[in-house]
């Protein structure tokens, strides 16, 4: 599909009857300076519905669904002997939803957009994550069974594919580095079940990390709400410069703060989960911190830049000599400014691939080769411990403001949890707390963690030490609340 770029008209978005106003106000002669420069930015757009009309059969609904158990006592709360006992009963019968425990079908509604005629469609990880069926339907009311081809937690990237008897309505993926802010942008998606809706706004932010590891957000004040997770960002030109995947929200709904997965990251994983059905990332093999202004100053460094090695276990980087107070600061070929910049560098590179690295150690540098290994191998090597030899499981703490407990049967069954709930469970919050500002409550779910599942206390407060350790001021949580997810962070400090 050809991308058609919009051409704007009117100088500066002011109609004819705006600019009288304004000269009548005494700014003529700036409005006529702007003018005759030739305004450097681009000019407001008069209207968004070409593009629209020209990207909209590209842009897709999600529905997703799976079997799960019900949880006990599932249903409406009725005193026993009230006159609508049998009322509910019957009720629930006639939906298939009556008995304790019994299965239940559960749905979910998200975005996505087709990258090739023959019928790759990109979405969210969280969308399709635990189903069993996922269904696309086209901007033109026709639906088609989907298959996953793969996923990336990591970044919440999936991709799917239908088989279509014609060639797919498809759009292209433009260059996110170039998006500048205050650039436009269109967001679309199925927001709240909706249906196909378009929502305009502004690059508010590049490079926004919210505590995942590899990380490059847009920031937009497009509106973004529940369902447009999946869903394309685009420029004007109707190319995808980001993936619709999160916002920050005291409430849940849209506050004009809403985080686009930027599409340079998206490709790379694209194509892997294209090529392999999942991601192959390059892994270096150390524990690194930023080098913050005091640490440059004790260890003698002229700027506060580079990566800092705190331990070196067994892997590539200890096979080639690297060791830790090491400060990593160029990686092949290219400076290392911080932490992040160094792991989504390392990521990017090909497994297998040897690599100059630079490090100063005492003073001096010198230049390692590294041969990298797969991280997705190294994370599944992980040593887990013995039993015997695991410290012992707190059943609950006190964490951040709230009392966090594993998920267990018996919490299932008294807080009234989905069968298959996973992570921590908030059993209290501390109304004086950051976390009941920010909208958090009894019964709430933390399945993540610094984008990391969590299911036990130690591993919450793990994430935080390594927060910490990373010189971060707050973590990102993922809160689920009735099934539907949102961030929340908290400080740490």
């Amino acid at each position: 599909m050809q991308s058609k770029a919009i051409t704007f008209t009117r100088p500066l978005g002011l109609t004819a009857r705006g600019r009288a106003t304004l000269m009548a106000l005494g700014l003529g002669l700036a409005l006529a300076m702007g003018q005759a420069q030739g305004a450097f930015a681009r000019a407001a757009p008069e209207s968004f519905a070409d593009l629209a009309e020209q990207i909209s059969p590209s842009v897709v609904n999600i529905t997703t669904s799976a079997v799960v158990a019900g949880p006990a006592g599932a249903g409406p709360m009725v005193p026993d002997g009230s006159p609508f006992e049998d009322f509910f009963r019957d009720f629930m019968d006639r939906n298939g939803q009556g008995g304790e425990g019994a299965p239940r079908r559960s749905e979910a509604l998200g975005s996505g957009f087709v990258i090739s005629e023959d019928g790759y469609i990109v979405t969210n990880n969280h969308v399709i994550e635990n189903a069993d069926e996922i269904e696309i339907e086209f901007f033109s009311g026709k639906r088609l069974k989907a298959k996953l081809v793969g996923t990336d937690p990591k970044t919440d990237i999936a991709l799917l594919k239908v088989d279509s008897p014609e060639p797919l309505p498809w759009v292209p993926f433009g260059n996110s580095d170039t998006m500048r802010v205050g650039d436009w942008v269109v967001a679309m998606g199925n927001p709240l079940g909706q249906g196909f809706s378009v929502s305009a706004g502004i690059v508010s932010a590049r490079n926004r990390a919210l505590s995942g590891t590899y990380d490059d957000y847009i920031q937009t004040d497009a509106a973004i709400n529940r369902g447009n997770s999946g869903g394309p960002l685009f420029n004007v030109d109707g190319q995808v410069v980001g993936v619709n995947t999160a916002i920050l929200s005291p409430n849940g709904g849209s506050i004009g703060i809403g985080f686009s997965m930027a599409s340079n990251v998206v490709t790379k994983v694209v194509d892997q989960l294209k090529e392999f059905g999942e991601t192959r990332r390059g892994w270096l093999g150390v524990r690194i911190q930023d080098v913050t202004p005091d640490v440059a100053e004790a260890m003698g460094l002229a700027e506060a830049k580079g990566a800092l090695v705190t331990d070196v276990p067994e892997g590539p980087a200890k096979a080639s000599g690297i060791i830790a107070g090491d400060v990593i600061t160029q990686f092949d070929g290219k400076p290392v400014a911080d932490t992040r910049d160094l792991t989504r560098r390392v990521a990017d590179s090909p497994v297998g691939q040897a690599v100059p690295v630079i490090v100063l150690r005492e003073g001096k540098t010198e230049t390692l080769q590294v041969t990298l290994g797969r991280r997705e191998d190294a994370e599944a090597a992980e040593v887990v411990p013995a039993a015997a030899d695991k410290p012992e499981e707190p059943k609950q703490a006190d964490i951040l403001g709230m009392t966090v407990a594993p998920i267990t049967d018996e919490l299932k069954q008294s807080m009234n949890l989905p069968a298959d709930a996973e992570g921590l469970v908030v059993s209290k919050v501390d109304v004086a707390s950051e976390a009941y500002a920010k909208g958090l409550r009894d019964g709430d779910i933390i399945t993540e963690a610094g984008q990391q599942k969590v299911a036990r206390v130690n591993d919450l407060e793990g994430r935080i030490t390594e927060a910490k350790d990373a010189g971060r001021k707050s973590i990102l949580l993922l809160v689920r609340r009735a099934g539907d997810p949102r961030f929340v962070a908290l400080a740490i400090e």
